[in-house]
């Protein structure tokens, strides 16, 4: 099983960024993505982005709330505001619950409770990190870091296994990325990092979130060509 620790971190971010790399060029060519997906692309990533930007601007729309709710409940955690906590708290399962219908809307319901089990899994990762960075609680932080990586491969997992246009190593690597950004604005919040170095990791989080949702909504769109909008 794979561990984490402070020295691999920046191996294990260098592999996501890799794979990340490759997810762009199978968008960019998809018979690529197809071939490794074991089928042919009816359309290409461009193309299915424009037949369905409605699915594309949810996507973005409903992970970006995921990172802004998760920040915010580092920042209120920080700040020993356990009322704002709270509220952001719940704010992260309202969006999990949201990704986890749209999910459900293609795939049907057992798939969103499913998908919902597995973010809800994240989010208990991620606020296990923030509350043991929080407290100085090292050991916290590595067994979070091991759990959520866990995680994103059991979530890998189960979008490849839904969909052939989604290979499970290129999903793990966008997660692992996902993963990276949150340890690593976790740790600049708790630290008091400068300004501009946590506006600096916010803006490639969000280009992150983005990429991720991206991929998946280009992998329905290929999977539901007549269903996406």
């Amino acid at each position: 099983m794979w561990r984490w620790t402070p020295e691999n971190t920046m191996n294990t971010l260098s592999t996501a960024c890799a794979l990340a790399l490759g997810l762009a060029l199978a968008t960019a060519a998809p018979n690529a993505l197809a071939h490794a997906a074991g089928q042919t692309a009816a359309v290409s990533g461009t193309q299915a982005a424009a037949a369905a930007p409605e699915l594309h601007e949810a996507m973005r729309s409903l992970w970006h709330g995921h990172i802004v709710a998760t920040r915010d409940y580092a920042l209120a955690v920080h700040a020993g505001n356990k009322a704002d906590a709270a509220k952001a708290a719940d704010a992260v399962v309202a969006d999990a619950k949201q990704i986890a219908d749209a999910v459900a809307g293609f795939y049907g319901k057992p798939a969103g409770e499913q998908m919902l089990t597995l973010l809800a899994g994240h989010w208990g990762g991620v606020k296990a990190l923030t509350d043991a960075a929080h407290d100085g609680n090292k050991g916290g932080e590595q067994h979070a870091m091991n759990d959520l990586a866990g995680n994103a491969g059991a979530i890998a997992q189960f979008l490849s296994g839904a969909n052939p246009n989604l290979p499970d190593a290129t999903v793990r690597g966008l997660l692992l990325m996902h993963v990276a950004d949150h340890q690593t604005q976790v740790g600049q919040i708790m630290s008091n990092a400068p300004a501009a170095e946590q506006e600096k990791s916010w803006a490639q989080m969000q280009h992150h979130m983005d990429t991720i949702a991206d991929a998946l909504a280009d992998g329905i769109a290929r999977q539901f060509p007549d269903k996406a909008k």
